[in-house]
């Protein structure tokens, strides 16, 4: 029993609200104002260390959805580990969410849940969409040519799987 108590979240798919009340305690507030807060946050069971960030959601007067016109508070916490606690806390590591904030972190969700979110697969999507523009460009260049006989084709997908399309 003892040993599931101090499971580290980092195998969770999820996390509660409560045990993440229960089991944080501030290290540091290192930057806060009306709109958000930044602080070094630790695990008091299993030691790990999290950059907490939190930030005030203003809901428009009128958009769709529930809260319209109130105001929502969101938390986010990203895994540390001792150099990066260290280089936060002494040496002016940037921390400052989204620019440095590039792998996965746990996120406040519905019904008092919080799930991990990896940032990463925007990086990968965006690649993705410059390919798919590049590879539809080059299509629409190769039926301009009108030469679609099959020894052309043939070139055309050599050319592609080679990736020099020249």
């Amino acid at each position: 029993m003892m040993s599931e108590e101090k499971r580290s979240w980092s195998g969770s798919r999820q996390v509660s609200s409560e045990e993440l009340q229960e089991r944080l305690e501030t290290v540091r507030t290192l930057q806060e104002n009306e709109l958000e807060m930044y602080e070094i946050a630790k695990d008091k069971l299993t030691g790990e260390h999290y950059l907490h960030y939190s930030y005030l959601h203003r809901n428009l007067a009128g958009a769709p959805g529930a809260g319209a016109g109130g105001e929502e508070v969101f938390h986010q916490l990203l895994p540390l580990d001792s150099d990066d606690v260290l280089g936060i806390l002494f040496s002016e590591q940037p921390y400052v969410y989204p620019q440095y904030w590039k792998r996965a972190f746990l996120r406040n969700g519905p019904e008092g849940q919080y799930v991990w979110f990896d940032p990463t697969y925007a990086d990968a999507e965006a690649e993705n969409e410059a390919f798919g523009r590049d590879l539809a460009s080059r299509l629409a260049e190769f039926k301009r040519q009108g030469n679609v006989s099959e020894e052309a084709v043939k070139r055309f997908l050599e050319e592609l799987e080679k990736g020099n399309g020249e």
